[in-house]
């Protein structure tokens, strides 16, 4: 079985639950991805911990926390 990836990213602009629920519907929509758990920090960086079966492409995820209207942080 393959080992399990686990990445953290920072997102900016979340405020509430919605943001968590669109983050969470977004990143388990890339190939690979097994878990996802968003900390929300209303009016901060959110983050959020993705579990995948391989490394997951920085630019897909960068696309998908876009499209939800969101954007990466820069850490």
């Amino acid at each position: 079985m393959a080992e399990q990836q686990i990445s953290t990213y920072g997102i900016d602009g979340m405020t509430c639950a919605h943001c968590v629920m669109s983050i969470d519907e977004a990143l388990r929509g890339l190939p690979g991805v097994t878990d996802v758990q968003v900390d929300l920090v209303a009016g901060g960086t959110s983050t959020a911990t993705v579990t995948s079966t391989a490394p997951l492409d920085a630019a897909a995820v960068d696309a998908a926390v876009e499209d939800a209207g969101y954007s990466l942080s820069e850490r």
